[in-house]
Parts: C-alpha cells; structure tokens; sequence
C-alpha cells in the first residue's frame, strides 16, 4: 500500500508542477484531464501526506523516551501519533478501494407504483418528492421526461433525470424495491395497508460511449395526455422509441416539442442499454461483487416505511442502524440512510480485498 501512496504522491506533484509551470493551459484537453485526475488524487494525497508527519512524529517521541526528562511527554505524543497513524491509515485503505467508474455522472430515475392499487401510486408520488427533496438540498437539478398521473394525484410511473455532482454515486443505493405499511386517507376502518413502489437508477450514458444504430429503432408519434392545457391531445408532439434488438420501449411526452421529447427520449434508451451491457459485464464476475450493498435488481425489497411506528426500515443495514426517522426521510433527509450504506459498502470492500 505504502508503495502505491508514494506513487501516487509523486504523480500529484508532478500535476502539481505543470499547473504552476503554466504551459499546460495552451491545450485545454490536457488541462481539463490532468484538473480531474488532480482532483480525484488530492483526498488521497493529502491523507497520506498528514499519514507520513504522523509516522515521523511517532520515530521523534521514540527517540525522546529514552532521555529521562522526556520519557513521559514522549510517551504520551508517541501514543496520540499512534493512534492518528491507525485512523488515517484505514481512511487510506478506503481511498484507496477501487472506485465505480459512473459514481460522477448524472442519473435517470424510474418509479413504478407496484402491489396496492392507488395507494401504491400515491407512495410512488412520495418517493418522487422525497427524491426531489433531497436533490434540492443537495443543489442538483432534477428534470421530469415522463409521468403518468392517476386521478387522485398518485404516479404509476415517471422518468426524471438528475443532474450534479456525485448524482450516482448517492442515488445508486436507491434501486430496488420499496414497501409502504400505513392506513390509506381512503381507509374508513383504520386498517394498515401494505402497499409498494420500484425504483430504478441508471447512470447516464455518454453519446460517444454507446452508438445506436438508427434502423435499429422504430419511433412512434402521439398526441400526449395528462396536465398540459391546450397542448394535451392537440399536437402529436409525444414521442414513444423502441430499440428492436432488445424490445426496449422509451417514452417522453413532457415537453411541447417533438424534438426535444425525442432528444430526451433517446437519452433514456442510451442509459437503459448502456446499463444493460454493464449487466451483462457484471454477470461474469457477479460472484465476486455478491457481497456488495444491494444489487440493483428491482424484485430487491431494500426498505419499508412504517408510519405507525414512525420508522423507516433498510434492510440492507443491521442492529440499531438500520432504523431512521421517518418524517425525515420522507421530507428528503436521506444522508443518514445513504452514508450507512456507504460504509457498509466499503466495509464489504475492505473485507473481500483482505481475503483475496
């Protein structure tokens, strides 16, 4: 590992030393490049740097303990230099675990009401604005493609797209299935309802990353339905695209122009296949990622919301931290969820790592 860091570290400050040299600006591709790689080794070498004062410290208290007058203090510095050398060196071993190649790009979403009718509808709305909550305070931008209301306000499905940094990496533990037990506003008996919703997360995919080949794809016009005034059933400006090969099926009915729904569109199936092709990558090696925090499939049940009992359950965790508020998480306060399944995972991780 100490090697690695050296590397590493030598490699940050050659960046560092074209930066301040300036010639790199003339070619914007090559800044643009090393400012990323920069960005991505700074965590690393910065904990590695405050890793190597702490190893010199604990040498220089070391070598004071043997004076009489000192031993005490030294000791004293020696044990507290110790202790920070083990808790940087963990933050280390999780920097320096592989990182997921989509964890900075933005991501599409999919909700599906599931099992319970409308109320499985009137869930999937909270999810949406539980999502949009929680993208609003982290300042990402969320854009609706597609959205099929119900009469009473519920969603059986819709299509959004988020945008900002870090989108994925976040969002990604979302994916599965999700279970609501509560009693419907429509339920004059008080009984509690069992009802779900899906969500899927799918990275999206770069145009130059997948190329579609256009007979491949059959594209349908229709005239949108749904909130919209004048515009709904007037123009046939709603576009459905389905990818022949795979039967996959992408509809986008939220913008007035034929055009920009098609753009839309056809960012959606991009993702879908892409995702697609990585499953089919994964399956090859799912062995050994079997032990990751959830697997993305959407039969997963990943966590219920009891409000009963005013608790938000995810089953991926274990003991106490696997329960949370749930007037907080409804209201889009999902760090605390997202950061347990975050060390989980590089729990996981470490552990695989330690045992290859």
């Amino acid at each position: 590992m100490h090697g690695k860091l050296k590397q590493l570290d030598n490699r940050y400050a050659e960046i560092e030393r074209r930066m301040e040299e300036g010639t790199i600006y003339a070619d914007p591709a090559a800044y643009t490049k090393c400012a990323r790689e920069m960005k991505e080794l700074e965590p690393i070498v910065m904990a590695y740097r405050e890793y190597e004062k702490c190893r010199a410290a604990m040498v220089g208290a070391e070598e004071l303990m043997s004076d009489p007058e000192f031993k005490e203090l030294a000791q004293e510095e020696y044990s507290e230099a110790k202790e920070k050398c083990a808790q940087l060196e963990e933050k280390l071993k999780i920097l320096l675990l592989p990182k997921d190649p989509n964890d900075e790009r933005n991501i599409i979403m999919e909700i599906r009401g599931g099992v319970g009718g409308e109320e499985g509808s009137l869930f999937a709305y909270d999810l949406f604005r539980m999502y949009s909550m929680y993208a609003e305070s982290r300042g990402w931008k969320i854009d609706v493609v597609n959205v099929n209301e119900t009469e009473l306000g519920g969603i059986k499905e819709i299509s959004f797209v988020v945008e900002g940094e870090g989108a994925y990496s976040r969002l990604k533990f979302e994916a599965g299935g999700h279970r609501v037990q509560r009693v419907p506003e429509t339920e004059s008996g008080g009984r509690i309802h069992t009802s779900a919703a899906t969500v899927a997360v799918l990275p999206e995919a770069e145009e130059v990353e997948f190329s579609i080949n256009p007979a491949d794809l059959q594209i349908d016009t229709y005239r949108s339905s749904g909130a919209g005034g004048q515009h709904v059933n007037k123009t046939e400006s709603a576009i459905r695209i389905t990818h022949i090969p795979t039967g996959v099926v992408v509809e986008c009915q939220d913008e007035r122009s034929q055009y920009k729904n098609k753009d839309k569109a056809m960012k959606i199936l991009r993702s879908k296949l892409y995702e697609a092709e990585q499953a089919k990558q994964a399956a090859a090696i799912a062995a050994e990622r079997k032990s990751q925090v959830g697997t993305g499939d959407r039969s997963d049940r990943v966590r219920t919301y009891n409000f009963p009992q005013n608790r938000v359950t995810d089953h991926r965790l274990s003991g106490d931290v696997r329960n949370f508020n749930i007037s907080s998480v409804i209201n889009g306060d999902l760090d605390p969820i997202i950061d347990a399944l975050v060390t989980s995972d590089q729990a996981e991780k470490l552990k695989n790592q330690a045992e290859q």
